[in-house]
């Protein structure tokens, strides 16, 4: 449709139906002859008008979205088509590695291809929009929806968001198999205080703009066509009425022209803040931050009609926020097509295809993280191994998030084992106690896998953890059992990094496979026999324990730093008397079944001039006996500048593949503007003076060389 037609439309529209259509309820409002008397009545509805809104959350199915268009286009009195919403996080049937084990891959093309496998089958669902890519950055696991995220760095964060938003639109959201992106939540819904969701959070302007925000901003540059507020505060503001953020920063600064939708009753909930007096005070705040589209609360429905014609917010902001909307169907070609790609002929064609799940199994691999290996793995074929632990033969292993997901297409490991390695020489308890039958096996075995760590209803939103250990069972599990065998190595699940010292000092093995879909246990049956190496990275720091929380490798010096190399508690310096200062394992941190060994670094040239480039080079090996993957990380640390600054930043990632004994050069271009931070005027600016880079295989490797930048 022209952009005329569209000025024509909303023209001839009525103030009810243009606020009709920035209302979005959820399936309950569509269930038939008791509606009246269930959530319609609660938001004062009649029986029509719950089909003349804009837009319809959590429903979905080919068939069922094609009728109950039908029924919007019916009641709708310029017939116009609703958009249908859902949570399409990592995968909508098929599900792939959740997104922190996505971040893990160090590898945005990885998160590209999900995304585009996932819209494929949620748009042959009838889906128009999914609420994706969570572009939050974490530094703290108490937070349940760090499963969500990919992780604690802002450089891969922007990176993965980037690459998430490609996959889901494509270059138009209105091709077939596409669907249009929204990147949540706005903003710096990861800092909530104490790791606790829906949580206020304290930030200043300087690690918000600098740590927090271009992740978002990197989404919206990959043309999201969406973006969600959060449940947050930010400087004390709801987010959602946060005209700074909202109308300063996205729409001003980042020129996000798109359609901007609360979080679930968020526009209501501003009320229980205490940012506002009341419902219509509430809508009046959100609509004049630019709002569009108020999910499932009765704030805007019951309000902004009273609110135009008492004369306190213009009709004109009005058809602002119903033009974008309408822009939004447009682009999806709803206007010529309703139901865009959804058919139950499409729907057979592409959900659990032979492709789709392929790339669940090969995505495991990518994100799997090998944190720990005395020897004990890869098993060696005709070994006695014994397979314990409740998670062994659990099908909840796919995510919170995976909610279309079908539970028995999901494999789990004893499924996997059985069908790939079975035979006589594995035996299974799938129980998280030990008996005498276990023990005995345990102890008659050459190895022992135990599945611990987290199923997926302990992960996601609304599920924080003060204590972030392994569950009290599993943890006498594992005591008894390695007290019997030494050689026990544990598959860990799980969507958070948990804190697990008695595993780092004890088990022969540790191999983090988070929530890996559902082929994924396939690639990890694969793994414990060593017909796959898995390569993931830690894309989260794994702490000792909560009290570390949050952290990040890219921490501060402070006036008085615990010293490299220095063991134990040193007073009045900045340390623990405890604990550690790092964490248990390192951002960027993972083994893997070979060996690799870097080249020092060599720069082109040691002074960078503003404007130019310098080059960092390292040659790369495989030293082992097996193909294996490394992702190649650069970092760089900026010794001195106006405001303190990190003591190294990842700039720079390169995922590359080795056959035994193969070498490869990997070069990273370095320019002025990977160097910019807000200075004390909060000028975004880079800064002459000295620079070290760093390239290895984790936030920790010390293969450096040092240039100067100058010229500024």
């Amino acid at each position: 449709m022209e952009r005329s037609a569209l000025d024509a439309l909303l023209a001839d529209m009525s103030l009810q139906e243009k606020i009709e259509q920035l209302v979005q309820l959820n399936g309950d409002f569509y269930g038939g002859a008791d509606m009246l008397t269930g959530p319609a009545a609660q938001f004062k509805l009649t029986k029509e008008q719950p089909y003349r809104t804009g837009s319809v959350l959590s429903e979905h199915g080919a068939e069922k979205l094609r009728k109950l268009q039908d029924d919007f286009m019916a009641e709708q009195p310029h017939h116009i088509p609703a958009l249908f919403m859902e949570d399409v996080i990592h995968g909508y049937r098929t599900i792939f590695p959740a997104p922190i084990a996505q971040g893990c891959s160090f590898d945005p093309e990885l998160t590209r291809e999900i995304s585009e496998a996932a819209a494929k089958e949620a748009s042959a669902a009838g889906v128009h929009v999914t609420f994706a890519p969570m572009a939050d950055l974490v530094r703290d696991s108490r937070w349940g929806r760090c499963m969500e995220s990919t992780g604690e760095d802002t450089y891969l964060n922007s990176l993965y968001a980037a690459a998430a938003v490609k996959g889901f639109q494509g270059d138009n959201c209105g091709e077939k198999g596409r669907v249009a992106s929204c990147v949540k939540h706005f903003a710096a819904y990861g800092a909530v205080q104490s790791g606790r969701d829906y949580n206020v959070t304290e930030l200043s302007q300087r690690t918000l703009r600098q740590d927090y925000l271009p992740a978002y901003k990197a989404a919206i540059d990959a043309g999201a066509e969406l973006v969600m507020t959060a449940f947050n505060t930010v400087d004390r503001i709801p987010c959602t009425l946060n005209k700074k953020l909202m109308n300063g920063i996205l729409r001003g600064e980042f020129g996000f022209d798109g359609v901007l939708i609360s979080d679930y009753n968020a526009i209501g909930e501003a009320m229980v803040f205490g940012a506002a007096e009341d419902k219509r005070d509430a809508a009046k705040k959100a609509i004049e931050c630019g709002c569009d589209i108020d999910m499932v609360s009765d704030c805007y429905i019951n309000n902004l009609a009273d609110l135009v014609k008492s004369g306190e917010i213009s009709e004109e902001l009005i058809d602002k926020a119903v033009m974008r909307v309408l822009e939004l169907k447009n682009k999806l070609g709803l206007f010529e097509n309703p139901y865009k790609d959804g058919s139950v002929e499409s729907e057979k064609a592409v959900i659990y295809c032979n492709e789709h799940l392929a790339l669940s199994r090969r995505a495991a691999v990518e994100c799997s993280v090998l944190l720990k290996n005395k020897g004990a793995l890869p098993l060696k074929k005709g070994g006695k191994v014994v397979v314990a632990g409740a998670l062994c033969d659990s099908r909840d292993i796919t995510g919170s998030w995976a909610i279309f997901a079908e539970k028995d297409k999901t494999v789990t490991l004893r499924q996997a084992l059985t069908e790939l390695y079975g035979g006589e020489n594995i035996e299974f308890y799938p129980a998280d106690t030990a008996d005498e039958k276990l023990l005995s096996a345990a102890a008659q075995a050459d190895t022992v896998i135990l599945a611990l760590g987290e199923h997926e209803m302990m992960t996601g939103e609304s599920r924080s953890r003060a204590e972030i250990y392994l569950p009290e069972e599993q943890r006498k599990l594992f005591a008894d059992i390695a007290a019997v065998n030494k050689n026990t190595a544990v598959v860990l699940f799980g969507g958070r990094p948990l804190a697990i010292p008695e595993l780092a000092e004890n088990a022969a093995a540790i191999l983090a496979v988070w929530l890996p879909g559902t082929h994924g246990a396939y690639a990890v049956a694969d793994m414990l026999y060593g017909a796959e190496n898995p390569s993931g990275k830690l894309s989260m720091s794994i702490p000792y324990c909560a009290g570390q929380l949050p952290i990040s490798y890219a921490a501060f010096n402070t006036g008085r730093p615990y010293p490299d190399g220095a063991k134990g508690f040193i007073p009045f310096l900045s340390n623990y008397m405890d604990v550690p200062n790092k964490p248990l394992y390192s951002f960027g941190e993972g083994l893997s079944y070979t060996e690799f060994e870097y080249s020092p670094v060599e720069l082109d040239s040691n002074i960078l001039t503003c404007g130019g480039k310098i080059t960092a080079s390292v040659t790369v090996k495989n030293t082992g006996k097996m193909r294996g993957a490394e992702a190649v990380q650069m970092y760089i640390r900026d010794i001195k500048g106006s405001v303190v600054r990190p003591l190294r930043e990842l700039k720079g990632v390169e995922k590359i593949r080795l056959e035994a004994g193969e070498s490869r050069r990997v070069s990273f271009e370095i320019s002025c503007d990977m160097l910019k931070f807000y200075d004390e005027n909060m000028d975004y600016v880079c800064e002459n003076g000295a620079f070290t880079v760093y390239i290895g295989g984790s936030s920790l490797t010390e293969n450096s060389a040092d240039f100067t930048l100058e010229g500024i």
